[in-house]
């Protein structure tokens, strides 16, 4: 649970539209999924989707010629995908691909379908405020499935290229063959209600009515409240402008585009043939990160042979970075404390093995640590000690001072990565933060004993927010004084590609914080820390 996820446990790690609403997916995470377990909740959810909607069809008093009234595949397959997101707490990425698959979309319409999907979850904050101003009752009132109609005709008519009758249109063709006659007739009115005004004019009304700027910005930029005061807190305690919250939450709402990692000594990207015929270029930070020029990744040698992987460049930079600080003495045992799914320690077993050192990878779940286990496949033999199912918290009292080398990739909240997760921002609550931040520490406290003196030790979140980055270090380091702060803004320059060492932005302070709107990666954070000898 690191970055996206919030329940996977202690030792459970992840890598894991501007204003016109436009977005698409891409599938770029680091190396995987939740997982198995969530996979069954998917196929679960879709069968209820399913059963549901023909029970709802079943029942409606619709005449046979609306019954055959229907929209087009995609649409059909974008309001299936926020159904079993919204009942089964499922992920898109992990449910629109096979579902386009199944239902042999492709094309125009799987990419039509895939825009349609992700611009309405990462902007529903934005169109449920809209929607309110043309719905004559609470939005919580209406029946969930109405409402992810809703969303989706809001979407087509302000935030694509959609002309509105014809958005108008099938959206009423969805409604009436997915939640009934009575409600289609409701969403024919609402969507012209909506269609009235352009995105623009109704983004100064939400601005305009909002009791203060923030709240404004919330609303128009589509984060809750308690988010955009949280990353407005993170930029000011990372010593950067407050002013700079608007361009950080409108980066949130444009999908990243895809990263790959080269994995050094399994592949280059020099390499003729394992890269196929795809366009690719240069990363902008990490000597290892190229830039897919596309959308699948999956059709790659590389990619399918564990040569190279999808992962975002910052992810890269903070694990390059643990592999470049300089050691005294021994170099030889590194450690994954947090290993699931294995983006990470796939580029760290490719880095140890050109070093001659070893590679443990921990993990608490055992689905996860399977996930692993297949990231680290073409790593040559000997590099990977072991792959292990436990918890993280316990290692450091079980083999204190055995690694030269440990990766903390802490369980958080992800707000650093909203952008690939767009339905996360929903879902997380500021409940969520007293147990990360209890079990960040632990894990930190057993990361520092299992290093030897000497050794050091990479904290990493994905997620900027100030109680799971600084506080947590300050925290941990109160009550120990056999631990030094690095300074981790010069090793990470050291580790960037030739020439973009004076390029990339870091702060004064000793450690490091990506953004979205100013390096073009997740917020990743990074802090550098020695054992003292």
């Amino acid at each position: 649970m690191s970055g996206h996820e919030g329940d996977r446990g202690s030792g459970g790690s992840a890598d894991g539209g501007s204003r016109d609403g436009g977005s698409r997916n891409d599938g770029s995470r680091d190396g995987g999924s939740r997982g198995f377990d969530d996979d069954r909740r998917n196929t679960s959810g879709r069968q209820r989707s399913a059963s549901r909607s023909r029970g709802d069809r079943s029942r409606t008093s619709q005449a046979p010629s609306e019954r055959r009234k229907r929209t087009d595949p995609a649409r059909m397959a974008a309001f299936d995908v926020l159904r079993e997101v919204d009942e089964s707490d499922a992920y898109a990425n992990l449910v629109l691909p096979p579902l386009l698959r199944e239902r042999h979309i492709r094309g125009r319409d799987a990419g039509f379908a895939t825009e349609l999907t992700y611009g309405t979850l990462r902007l529903r904050g934005r169109y449920d405020a809209i929607l309110s101003s043309c719905v004559d009752r609470p939005l919580p009132g209406l029946d969930p499935a109405l409402l992810d109609v809703l969303r989706l005709g809001a979407h087509q008519v302000l935030g694509m290229r959609v002309p509105v009758h014809a958005a108008v249109s099938e959206t009423v063709g969805l409604a009436r063959n997915r939640v009934g006659a009575g409600p289609a007739q409701m969403v024919n009115a609402v969507l012209r209600r909506v269609s009235e005004r352009p995105l623009d004019e109704w983004l100064s009304i939400l601005e305009k009515e909002a009791p203060d700027a923030l709240t404004g910005l919330a609303a128009t930029e589509s984060h809750p409240l308690w988010i955009a005061r949280a990353l407005r807190e993170a930029l000011v305690g990372n010593g950067r402008s407050v002013d700079e919250i608007g361009d950080l939450l409108a980066a949130d709402n444009v999908a990243p585009r895809v990263t790959l990692v080269a994995r050094p000594g399994l592949v280059e990207a020099s390499d003729e043939g394992a890269w196929g015929d795809v366009d690719l270029v240069a990363g902008r930070w990490a000597p290892t990160a190229l830039r897919l020029e596309g959308s699948d990744p999956s059709g790659i040698p590389a990619i399918r042979e564990g040569l190279a992987g999808v992962q975002d460049e910052g992810s890269q930079l903070v694990t390059l970075a643990l592999a470049g600080v300089p050691l005294e003495g021994s170099d030889r045992r590194w450690l994954d404390l947090c290993a699931g799914p294995g983006g990470k320690a796939a580029l760290l077993g490719a880095l140890a093995a050109q070093r001659g050192a070893t590679l443990v990878a921990n993990e608490v779940a055992p689905h996860r640590a399977r996930l692993v286990k297949g990231a680290l496949a073409a790593l040559p033999d000997g590099v990977v000690e072991e792959v292990r199912t436990g918890d993280g918290r316990d290692v450091g009292a079980d083999e204190p001072g055995a690694y030269d080398r440990v990766l903390v990739d802490a369980p958080c909240t992800g707000l650093g990565a909203l952008r690939r997760r767009p339905e996360s921002r929903w879902r997380r609550t500021p409940s969520d933060l007293a147990a990360l931040t209890g079990l960040q520490r632990e894990l930190l406290k057993s990361a520092l004993d299992a290093v030897r003196p000497g050794g050091v030790v990479a904290y990493v979140t994905c997620s900027p927010h100030l109680a799971e980055t600084q506080l947590v270090v300050s925290d941990v380091l109160k009550k120990r004084t056999d631990v030094e702060r690095l300074d981790t803004p010069a090793v990470v320059r050291s580790v960037v590609r030739a020439g973009a060492a004076d390029e990339i932005p870091l702060s004064d302070r000793d450690d490091v914080q990506l953004w979205p709107h100013v390096h073009g990666t997740d917020a990743m954070h990074l802090m550098l820390l020695r054992r003292k000898g």
